[in-house]
């Protein structure tokens, strides 16, 4: 119930009121559009992790694209530690020339699919 009434408060607009400002990725330091956004679990929920950060939906896709749940809990529980993944840093590089609305499908590594 709390939720509804937060998300009808700031719905509402006040004249001459500036827009909330958009979060930032810690991953690419990009705006993120409300359309973009992503809730990405530090410690995955089946790993027993409840803090979230809010993601680009690609940069989200692409964590999970390269890692699995297990390694998340273990070695990648915070936004500092992902950017130290050799991978990850590439694709952090790549898609920060990209528009703040850029997305594109991921494709998980032969790793993970096995």
């Amino acid at each position: 119930m709390a939720g509804r009434i937060r998300r009808k408060l700031l719905a509402q607009r006040i004249p001459g009121a500036s827009p909330p400002a958009l979060p930032v990725c810690p991953l690419c330091g990009r705006e993120v559009p409300v359309a973009q956004q992503d809730a990405h679990h530090l410690v995955p929920r089946s790993q027993g992790g409840r803090e979230t950060v809010i993601l680009h939906r690609i940069c989200h896709r692409q964590i999970h694209a390269l890692l699995s749940e297990s390694e998340l809990a273990r070695e990648y529980a915070t936004p500092q530690a992902l950017l130290r993944h050799p991978q990850v840093q590439a694709f952090v590089q790549w898609v920060r020339r990209k528009p703040d609305d850029f997305f594109e499908r991921s494709r998980k590594t032969a790793r993970l699919r096995d």
